[in-house]
């Protein structure tokens, strides 16, 4: 019998993902200064208000409110009328050092002996479902709202967006787990004051619609195309009037959209955030090694559809167990146990690996604070950071390296494919 599967995903004006970008943005900046930063970084945001916590050790220092600021108004919060903007917001930083007694259990002499900055378990997921090895429901909402962000900046079609969005979509599986249309569309934006709000609504619906659905529908493959339908249900702005949004509408918080940040409710979740961590805290950096060995394992061919799960012990070197779920999907003819065996032979899971494998130690985590961390593209950019207190640097860095697919050929000799 068929079976539908949900994923949401939020924009970038979304108050958790304010917080997000925010303590992201502390990070890099910190990074790009000092790699050997260690810092957890939280931030909340409402109405009017930014306040910033956590644990910081570090041989540089920065003017964390103007950090707060520009990335609040990068976002798209710059009006009075939105009851939170970068340049009249209050920013309370209430950052300190970080303890002494985490810290004896991570930093070693020899980097290679590095331990893991905290316990738990990480999961990483692929599939093959769609071109970016990412859950196709959950692919389909980041893209709805990064062409909402896009017409928003645009203000040409449609004038009256403001940066809060929430967007969801729902698809019917066959019995063999294969996509066969999408059943429900979900779409709320922020959205300026109208005139007469009996229009509102129906304008904002027809948009949505007319303009938003068939710009994203351009930019899918076309076997994703024929999912799209005259059949799909399209709930838009479904309270009706959304113009009290973002920070003032609702509190931020770090780390509150942790199954948005990663696989839209598909595979696991350990339940550690990312955001505002540098990559000697496992919830991070361990994630996005189990995301990479598991694109990389489906890619190579060893099964359709991969879960990863790696665990720590606080300050050990080794991971405390390796494990892989295959689905019933696998393309070898080994169990899965042995498959986590040769996973442990192939890929280092060593904290300080880590890092050295995918380069965590650079400032690249501030694109990672929106529309997820996961499926994203690899990229080289330059980056420049300027500090009162450390002048200007500029640095050239390869974002979203877990995303790349280097160790196929490897993956491929190591299981004779």
């Amino acid at each position: 019998m068929a079976y539908l599967f949900t994923s949401e995903s939020v924009s970038e004006g979304h108050p958790d993902k304010v917080a997000d970008q925010i303590s992201d943005a502390l990070l890099d900046n910190f990074l790009a200064f000092d790699p050997e930063s260690k810092v957890a970084c939280e931030t909340l945001v409402t109405t009017g208000q930014v306040v910033l916590a956590g644990e910081v050790r570090s041989k540089t220092y920065l003017d964390v409110q103007t950090i707060a600021r520009d990335v609040i108004n990068k976002i798209g919060y710059t009006k009075g009328a939105y009851k939170f903007s970068g340049d009249s917001c209050g920013v309370i930083s209430l950052i300190h050092e970080q303890s002494q007694d985490i810290n004896q259990g991570v930093d070693r002499d020899k980097k290679e002996e590095q331990g893991a900055g905290d316990q738990g378990m990480m999961f990483g997921y692929a599939t093959k479902e769609t071109e970016n090895y990412m859950p196709l429901a959950l692919d389909i909402s980041h893209k709805i709202l990064i062409e909402l962000a896009a017409l928003r900046r645009e203000n040409s079609e449609i004038k009256y967006l403001r940066p809060d969005a929430k967007s969801q979509v729902t698809i019917e599986y066959s019995d063999d787990n294969v996509p066969q249309k999408i059943v429900a569309i979900v779409v709320s934006t922020q959205h300026d004051e109208f005139d007469e709000d009996s229009k509102m609504l129906e304008k904002i619906k027809k948009d949505i619609k007319e303009i938003l659905i068939p710009r994203v529908i351009k930019q899918l493959p076309e076997y994703v195309q024929k999912l799209f339908n005259d059949n799909i249900v399209y709930h838009i702005n479904p309270t009706g009037k959304f113009v009290i949004g973002g920070p003032h509408g609702d509190s931020g918080l770090t780390g509150r959209k942790i199954i948005v940040d990663t696989y839209g409710g598909k595979g696991a979740h350990g339940g550690g955030a990312f955001s505002g961590k540098d990559p000697s805290k496992v919830d991070r950096s361990a994630a996005y090694a189990a995301r990479h060995i598991a694109k990389n394992l489906v890619a190579a061919g060893v099964a359709d559809e991969i879960l990863v799960q790696v665990s720590y012990a606080i300050g050990v070197v080794e991971p405390t167990s390796i494990l892989v779920n295959t689905y019933n999907s696998k393309n070898v003819d080994l169990t899965d146990g042995e498959i986590a065996d040769k996973v442990a032979e192939i890929f280092n899971m060593r904290p300080a690996a880590i890092e050295e494998r995918l380069k965590l130690r650079n400032p690249i985590y501030s694109e990672t604070a929106s529309y997820g961390h996961m499926g994203r593209n690899p990229e080289v950019i330059t980056k420049t950071f300027e500090s009162p207190y450390n002048g200007k640097i500029t640095k050239e860095v390869e974002l979203f390296t877990w995303e790349k697919l280097d160790y196929v050929e490897e993956v491929k000799k190591a299981f004779q494919l």
